[in-house]
């Protein structure tokens, strides 16, 4: 095992390989299992007889191969073409080797499953305020570009973070269905940060159907920006600066082709936001794995980590009161629940309010309003205009263009 040549056959054609690093057998404690020759002791299954004598059996030679490559998946280029039962029998030995706590192997890891396997190994993940393990985990998060449904609900994300950038670019912004990224602080400069490359560059997230804005300080402004969402379903905005009335719903059946539900949809409802793949185990085992993490190695990480160790009544105190704070109890969920949703074809459209009930909301406001609903009659109409000459004077700002040069 150690100084001797390996040879790889591949595509039929045999070449020698010198510079991979095979992993270490693990440590034992019998001076007879120091022989590298010797078989380990994971390759025998230990039973016991009918009357009570241990025995044990050899793996078979499949088994023996699949943990070989589970120690080792770091080395191994690519699992596109391997049938999904090899690729669930090698992400479940890796995962038992705990492969995937690595910091330095993990990413690559999951690369490697997600680039051959796709949604199997994660087709919705919920992170539903558990923001210590995003901001832990960002690099590993970042290889799951199969999602389908994304959950950042309290994840403390603000209008500058770098999982936005994730958003809006790769393989996940045209496979995402679903994302909620309600009670993150989010105000209307996050919500133009998070959009500028999609109306931009007119593509991006354009299978989102679902979309969870709740509990953030966005205004009417920021749902210009959502405009760039062509196949938008279902929009929550409870408990944000907007009010109920007729002036925000003519707003949004105008820009977005939403009417409001007088009953809450069961698409928000927490419950069906679950991680389903076979990754779902991994999930668990990063947060378990940081919640179990010494404390002496806590407190030399940062000075952040040690406060944070230090003032931990005080940290669970912050987000147990914050929680209902975000979604703002029973009552009041309630009372201010923003759901929309777009009618079917068959569904009678809803009444434009008189122009005398609009007033409040402001004419230049309204102005603006009318003309992005113009410039979107236009854009439906007509697909053979330049996109960049509509968006330069209204949907793009100067704003926009020091955000995409950013990028």
């Amino acid at each position: 095992m150690d100084g001797s040549a390996i040879y790889v056959r591949e595509r039929g054609n045999l070449r020698r390989v010198s510079d991979i690093v095979l992993a270490q057998p693990k440590p034992v404690s019998s001076c007879r299992r120091t022989n590298p020759f010797v078989l380990r002791k994971e390759h025998f299954i230990f039973t016991y007889n009918a009357e009570g004598s241990l025995r044990y059996t050899t793996k078979s030679l499949f088994d023996i191969a699949l943990l070989f490559v589970a120690d080792n998946i770091h080395h191994v280029d690519s699992l596109v073409d391997f049938p999904e039962q090899i690729g669930d029998r090698l992400f479940a030995a890796a995962e038992e080797n705990r492969v995937f706590l690595n910091a330095d192997i993990s990413p690559k890891a999951l690369r490697l499953f997600g680039d051959a396997y796709g949604e199997m190994v994660l087709g919705s993940l919920c992170l539903r305020n558990r923001f210590p393990l995003l901001h832990e985990r960002m690099d590993e998060i970042k290889t799951f570009h199969s999602l389908k449904s994304l959950d950042l609900f309290g994840c403390r994300l603000g209008d500058n973070h770098e999982i936005f950038q994730h958003l809006t670019s790769g393989s996940l912004a045209s496979n995402l269905v679903q994302l909620f990224i309600g009670g993150n602080s989010l105000s209307d400069v996050g919500l133009q940060r998070l959009t500028a490359p999609i109306r931009m560059l007119r593509k991006g997230l354009d299978s989102l159907q679902l979309l969870d804005v709740s509990y953030n300080p966005i205004t009417v402004r920021a749902l210009g920006y959502l405009t760039c969402f062509p196949k938008l379903e279902n929009l929550d905005a409870s408990g944000t600066s907007l009010k109920l009335g007729s002036g925000l719903k003519t707003t949004i059946w105008d820009l977005l082709g939403l009417i409001y539900s007088e009953k809450p949809l069961d698409t928000f409802d927490h419950s069906r936001c679950k991680t389903e793949g076979w990754a779902e185990q991994v999930v668990n085992q990063w947060e378990t794995n940081s919640s179990q993490m010494p404390k002496l190695k806590k407190m030399d990480e940062s000075r952040t980590s040690a406060l944070r160790f230090f003032g931990r009544q005080k940290f669970v105190r912050e987000v147990l009161s914050a929680a209902p704070s975000a979604r703002g109890g029973e009552k009041e969920a309630e009372r201010e629940r923003l759901h929309f949703f777009r009618p079917a074809e068959n569904d009678p459209l809803p009444e434009r309010p008189s122009p005398s009930t609009t007033n409040h909301q402001g004419k230049p406001s309204w102005h603006n309003l009318k003309k992005r609903q113009r410039q979107s009659e236009k854009r439906d109409g007509s697909h053979q205009s330049p996109p960049t000459k509509r968006l330069s004077s209204s949907a793009l700002s100067a704003e926009d263009n020091d955000l995409l040069n950013s990028y």
